[in-house]
């Protein structure tokens, strides 16, 4: 079969690669990909955002499936577009999607269906919003209601910080439109968890719980970004947590949606915060998480194809979805000065260190080809990923292949799953 992968990141790799394992798949397409896909796939030039360009090639192309990876896309209705031409494709619709797409959303759906999570308030005005804030204790959360590429969440550890969130999110518009409300959440405490579940509209079926680390630099400092690493499987994600989460989060996630008339089929991202009071969750996405996937993808036994053709035919309850007694660590290599400013163009050496190597990815996110050379195009550029027997192991052999590759302003942090060390 030939499948198209829309999107050009790290995730998109991912995915690409596990179809790349599959012997049901013939072609693969990635619009618009990029430089590192290119080796894997036929990278195409229509933007993820041009959804009547990116049916049309399906249709003329004979495309039997379409993988959408990116959340804009997602959100801004792809699917229904794809749908309507009578193409097959994977994700939610735009209905579904918004489970990403407004944060005030998900927080009254979780409200209206019991399920855990923080205290909070939606505001549509920075005076409301202002007003709200001088009563209420520190650290808060504040949240652009929107999509911001991962980084509009800010925490802030006082009232003058909090004042300068709500100016920068709804005067000044740091995030666009994405901030036109916002959502003050309760601080809460605990460790972080990720877990991404395929889902058929009625079933859920949790995959290997990984730990993203958002911060750009060591000690979980500096700004958030789209996420500096991964790994998995999580140490503090017990069976007695994973069996709490299956029966008051995952399914009534599901059957909330189905409820109002949103049926969810797609990756159902579930982002926890394992507190004191029992895990609750943190936020949903629609989709696979970047850089989640690098991790949880490579550990998956399961034929992508099997899985996804499931989710979308409604037989998901048929799948016995299994994946591999082992562990994965990703390090993102960045440009130095991500996410605020960073130079491009940077010539990357050292990636035919990865070539025919079974225990290590270099998953790129941030490339593209020029004159036959791979160069930067991005603040996350490389995710270095290897698996080992458990995530002590894992996580040394991919900071020793961090040093395989180089290329000028090449950053990265030193302690992504520091935390493998406390567990």
């Amino acid at each position: 079969m030939k499948v198209l992968v829309v999107g050009s990141g790290g995730r998109e790799h991912a995915i690409v690669k596990s179809l790349k394992k599959s012997t049901k798949v013939d072609k693969i397409y990635c619009a618009p990909g990029n430089g590192g896909i290119s080796y894997d796939a036929e990278c195409v030039e229509i933007n993820a955002m041009e959804f009547e360009k990116l049916a049309d090639f399906a249709q003329n192309n004979s495309i039997d499936l379409t993988i959408i990876g990116m959340d804009d896309p997602l959100v801004g209705g792809i699917v229904d577009v794809f749908e309507e031409k009578g193409l097959k494709v994977f994700g939610p619709r735009k209905n579904a999607a918004i489970i990403e797409g407004s944060k005030s959303f998900s927080k009254d759906l979780m409200k209206k269906y019991n399920i855990p999570t923080c205290g909070y308030e939606v505001f549509h005005s920075p005076e409301e919003a202002l007003m709200y804030l001088e009563g209420k204790e520190f650290p808060i959360v504040i949240k652009a209601d929107g999509l911001a590429l991962g980084k509009g969440v800010l925490i802030c550890q006082d009232l003058t910080e909090a004042e300068k969130a709500i100016g920068s999110i709804m005067l000044d518009k740091q995030f666009g439109d994405a901030g036109n409300t916002v959502v003050i959440e309760d601080f809460m405490t605990g460790r972080e968890v990720s877990v991404l579940c395929f889902c058929d509209g009625s079933h859920i079926i949790p995959m290997t719980s990984a730990q993203d680390h958002k911060r750009a630099l060591d000690g979980d400092k500096g700004l958030n970004t789209g996420g500096m690493g991964t790994f998995s499987p999580s140490p503090f994600y017990t069976p007695e947590v994973q069996s709490f989460c299956e029966e008051k989060i995952y399914q009534p996630t599901i059957d909330a949606m189905k409820a109002e008339g949103r049926d969810f089929i797609g990756i159902l991202f579930v982002g926890l915060m394992l507190t004191p009071d029992g895990p609750k969750v943190l936020e949903y996405n629609c989709r696979f998480g970047d850089p989640e996937a690098q991790v949880v993808l490579p550990r998956m036994k399961n034929d992508i194809i099997d899985v996804i053709e499931a989710c979308i035919e409604g037989s998901l309850d048929k799948i016995d979805l299994k994946f591999t007694d082992n562990a994965a660590v990703c390090v993102v290599l960045a440009s130095d000065g991500y996410p605020v400013n960073y130079e491009k163009g940077k010539e990357i050496k050292g990636l035919e260190a990865f070539e025919e190597k079974t225990d290590y990815y270099c998953f790129h996110a941030g490339t593209k080809l020029n004159d036959g050379k791979i160069v930067t195009n991005g603040g996350r550029v490389l995710g270095i990923t290897a698996l080992g027997s458990d995530l002590t192991e894992a996580r040394k052999k991919a900071y020793d292949a961090t040093e395989w590759v180089s290329f000028d302003n090449k950053y990265m942090r030193h302690d992504i799953g520091k935390a493998i060390d406390e567990a």
